[in-house]
């Protein structure tokens, strides 16, 4: 991390420290409500549901209050958020004491998801691309150490996992409280209302059309862990292990390689392009490609168009955000979760017709072309390369 700020530095720490304590929570707790606590699926799934809820529909607010009361109060509010919710969830066994801990837990990332990225993006200044594709990295690191972390802990108890992860949010709370430097809303002087702000944001056109497009790639993302795992279930965990080593260890020299080459617009429609193309070798498995070996390609494919994508798509992100980074961001994390839970209902349904992966390739590719068409408008969009040839070497 050397050569960038100690804010972009505590910020990596920060995204690092949250996906472990997530992760290593949140795949064993349907398990833990069903299983430990007796509750119905439907009880389960509504608790669930309640912290997907709470954090996708709030996406927008927490980014808005970001924009206008700093960036480092709404990620220490989130964290606190979180500390006592997964607390919560650990030693409360009746449903709606489980709900309040659900809906705290999606709250707190209403709150410090956005801002963190806000944070980031103003910051980094000219290199958003490159911090992008670093946070991706330790990203990723967390997505894969949590539920590993988690694994140990269950052998103890479910307890232990919860209070451990919220023993990690506190920490975190209190080093960002001590460390992270405070830093402006880029509307706190702003003399009209967070409506106005919502109203310029979706009288955005051009934004909400890559919004629109953009949640492809989401639906897409998500099949690491839907369609793919269902296809091969014996080996679903090596899916897992692929697309994060993958990420971790290559995500800054793809991101290097593409901004060399290509402006954000041509990185983030070849990285669609990618992600759609994925889905053929799957799609190939009834004409009589092995199930292994057409995942496997199919998770290289679609973790490689990711890496490509997601450093040029905050980064666009922040560039239509202008002086509402945390609403745009707020906005563009609410858009992607109303099409991620679509897209995996029909997912859900297509597989069961056996019509899964063309439809996928499709998605991608039909975004890819919605991005093309709103680069040659150029609003919005950088017509440069980040990085001239000559620095790549």
């Amino acid at each position: 991390m050397s050569g960038y700020s100690t804010p972009i530095r505590l910020l990596m720490v920060n995204q690092l420290t949250i996906n472990i304590g997530f992760y290593m929570l949140m795949p064993y707790l349907a398990a833990h409500l069903t299983g430990d606590l007796g509750l119905a699926v439907w009880a389960a799934a509504l608790v669930l549901g309640v912290r997907n809820l709470c954090q996708q529909g709030l996406f927008l607010l927490g980014g808005s209050l970001a924009d206008r009361l700093g960036y480092k109060p709404m990620i220490l509010t989130g964290l606190l958020l979180r500390t006592v919710g997964f607390a919560m969830l650990g030693l409360v066994d009746a449903v709606p004491a489980l709900l309040a801990a659900s809906a705290l837990t999606g709250l707190a990332g209403a709150f410090f998801n956005p801002a963190a990225r806000a944070y980031l993006a103003q910051e980094a200044g000219e290199r958003k691309v490159e911090a992008f594709a670093l946070f991706n990295v330790f990203y990723q690191t967390g997505i894969l150490a949590g539920p590993l972390v988690g694994l140990l802990l269950n052998a103890v108890a479910f307890r232990l996992t919860c209070l451990t992860a919220a023993a990690l949010f506190a920490v975190l709370a209190l080093a960002q409280a001590r460390a992270l430097p405070a830093r402006r809303g880029s509307r706190a002087d702003a003399d009209v209302s967070i409506l106005a702000d919502w109203r310029s944001a979706l009288g955005d056109r051009a934004f909400c059309l890559f919004a629109l497009a953009m949640t492809g790639s989401y639906v897409l993302g998500f099949q690491v862990y839907l369609s793919l795992p269902l296809a091969v279930p014996e080996q679903a965990v090596w899916i897992f292990v692929v697309s994060g080593a993958m990420a971790m260890l290559g995500q800054v020299k793809v991101t290097a390689w593409a901004a060399a080459r290509w402006t954000p617009g041509q990185a983030i429609t070849r990285g669609l392009t990618l992600m759609g193309l994925a889905f053929v070798p799957p799609g190939l498995i009834a004409a009589g490609l092995p199930g292994g070996v057409a995942v496997l390609a199919a998770t290289v494919l679609l973790t490689l168009g990711s890496m490509i994508v997601y450093p040029f798509e905050m980064a666009t992100v922040a560039r239509f955000g202008g002086e509402r980074i945390g609403t745009y961001y707020g906005l563009y994390s609410t858009a992607s979760g109303i099409g991620v839970a679509a897209g995996n209902v029909l997912s859900g349904v297509a597989l069961e017709a056996g019509l899964a992966w063309w439809g996928l390739v499709a998605v991608g590719l039909g975004c890819a072309a919605g991005v093309h068409l709103l680069c040659r408008s150029r609003h919005g969009f950088s017509t440069e390369r980040v990085v001239p040839p000559a620095n790549t070497g």
